[in-house]
């Protein structure tokens, strides 16, 4: 007779790590690098905290949420400390931005989401705090700092936006010869400043198209008072 297997108390299994929300971030971050941000859902997190996806909740609201702190997550890797005694306060900041800029691409699927995505965390506050000091050095009044810092993270982020999906989307790079060709024999009579402002409309490297885009707007922060403070 064979005997009976003595079940196994559940007070001797192995605890479950507690929650938190440190914990599921971590782990949204690490399923993302893996699988990309598409795989980061409440259902596949739960999977891999052994957990039901009605825990989560109460840590994330939505999909939408998570998404919002795996972005402040990665934040953390935004170099926030470009500072030389060589350099002044402005090109501190293109540093900073471009750290930014680079960051989400090497997130594709982040950095279009990020175009929507409101972080809230740690370290998009810091780095809003190191624009804003960086920024106000200029002189401009402070509101228009306020409002500046959103337009150059605005444009940052649909800049790697762009890039990134151009770059690693089936047939982007198909689309980018086609246009080259057309803008290249256009018709002089029909299109009169396509023609003249060519090869310069497709020319510069994306690092130095990106830097001076940056200073236009700075330069456009620093002089454009808000609507109404100009009699």
């Amino acid at each position: 007779m064979t005997a009976e297997r003595e079940p196994i108390s559940r007070r001797e299994r192995p605890a479950k790590p507690a929650l938190t929300r440190r914990g599921i971030v971590d782990t949204a971050v690490r399923v993302m690098r893996s699988e990309g941000l598409e795989k980061v859902t409440m259902r596949r997190l739960a999977q891999e905290l052994d957990t039901g996806p009605a825990s989560l909740y109460v840590y994330v609201a939505n999909t939408a949420e998570l998404h919002a702190a795996v972005l402040d997550a990665l934040l953390g890797e935004v170099d926030l400390a470009v500072e030389d005694a060589g350099t002044g306060w402005r090109d501190q900041l293109v540093a900073v931005l471009t750290s930014y800029t680079w960051v989400l691409f090497e997130h594709p699927q982040l950095a279009r989401s990020a175009l929507v995505a409101r972080p809230s965390g740690e370290n998009y506050l810091n780095l809003v705090e190191r624009m804003l000091s960086l920024l106000s050095r200029s002189g401009a009044a402070r509101e228009q700092v306020a409002w500046g810092i959103d337009k150059l993270l605005q444009y940052a982020t649909a800049t790697a936006a762009e890039r990134a999906t151009q770059e690693r989307a089936p047939g982007a790079q198909d689309d980018w010869n086609a246009l080259t060709r057309a803008v290249h024999t256009v018709d002089e009579a029909t299109h009169p400043m396509i023609k003249a402002h060519m090869p310069a409309l497709l020319a510069g490297a994306a690092e130095h198209r990106l830097s001076w885009g940056f200073d236009v707007l700075i330069n456009g922060i620093i002089h454009t008072p808000l609507p109404g403070t100009v009699d």
